[in-house]
């Protein structure tokens, strides 16, 4: 038992440090291999956290099928009930905390189709009247398909080439599925308190992955500055109705300055081969240390207990 929490411990604190490795990666891959980076290191380090707090939680049960009378089992390993009881806490607590994100993230969702009110997409663009400056990629709802919602008092504060720039930008969120991995990072946070930092990471590569999609769909990429620039700080000028913006991948979102100086730069490249290849081994040997932990520990504890519940039997 003492080895399986041993285990339990490495499992749990291995999440830290990929997911530093993570965004080092991230930071050193072109935009659309950063964003698959961080979402599957997300997707994987909260899945080994989960097995193994399920491995822990299980202990008592696995006691029980093998016939195992729980005091005799806690008497033969002590910490079974406590460690079960905290493992227990733990995942009561991680899906209250996904249940309240999923149902804000449906909340917000729902809130932005019903501002849209009764407005007349023309193909995928929906223009909403109003002074404020806003526009965003609203993913589909029930039925209907994804739009890019622009407000009047946006297209007011871009000319006509920077208003294809914003909607060659809002076009990729929506073909790329990008509020999927961006709720994906957002859902990981809940499961582990080290996986939080990988959102604001992936939405600042996903911020760029349209960045990059615009520019190449109007084929300037300093007029792809100025666009994003002037929509950015015309959105920051304006309100802003939610502090968490859910799955509303925005103009404005993640830090606009550097994405302008990454435009005003060459199209992203090869990385360096050394640097690359370090960072893609510690996040490979962290993500699947957890994962692989966690699993381990899930069959490792299903054979312990087997063989010592038969050999207690015996006694």
């Amino acid at each position: 038992m003492t080895l399986a929490l041993a285990m339990v411990a490495l499992a749990l604190v291995l999440p830290w440090g990929a997911a530093a490795a993570a965004r080092r990666l991230a930071s050193l891959l072109p935009p659309r291999e950063a964003c698959a980076t961080l979402t599957g290191a997300a997707a994987l380090l909260a899945g080994g956290t989960l097995a193994a707090l399920i491995a822990l939680f299980h202990v008592p049960f696995l006691a029980a099928l093998e016939q195992v009378p729980l005091p005799r089992a806690a008497t033969a390993w002590p910490a079974t009930v406590p460690v079960a009881a905290a493992a227990g806490a733990a995942l009561a607590v991680q899906a209250a905390l996904v249940a309240r994100r999923w149902r804000e993230h449906r909340s917000v969702l729902a809130r932005a189709w019903s501002a849209t009110g009764d407005s007349v997409p023309d193909g995928d663009l929906l223009v909403v009247p109003g002074p404020d400056p806003q526009a965003f990629a609203l993913p589909g709802w029930r039925g209907r398909g994804g739009r890019i919602v622009v407000t009047t008092g946006m297209l007011r504060a871009l000319g006509p080439a920077e208003r294809e720039v914003l909607f060659g930008h809002e076009r990729a969120h929506l073909a790329g599925r990008h509020h999927l991995l961006s709720v994906t990072a957002h859902l990981a946070g809940a499961v582990h308190p080290a996986l939080r930092s990988l959102r604001p990471a992936l939405e600042f590569h996903l911020e760029r992955w349209a960045d990059e999609a615009a520019a190449s769909a109007v084929g300037n990429r300093r007029l792809a500055a100025t666009a994003i620039a002037r929509a950015a700080l015309a959105a920051a000028s304006g309100k802003q109705p939610h502090k968490d913006h859910g799955p509303l991948l925005s103009v404005g979102t993640g830090p606009v300055p550097q994405r302008v100086e990454a435009l005003l730069r060459p199209v992203p490249g090869r990385p360096q081969a050394r640097a690359t290849q370090m960072a893609a081994a510690g996040l490979a040997a962290a993500v699947s240390g957890s994962a692989v932990l966690g699993l381990v520990l899930a069959y490792g504890l299903h054979e312990y207990v087997e063989l010592t519940a038969r050999a207690l039997l015996r006694r």
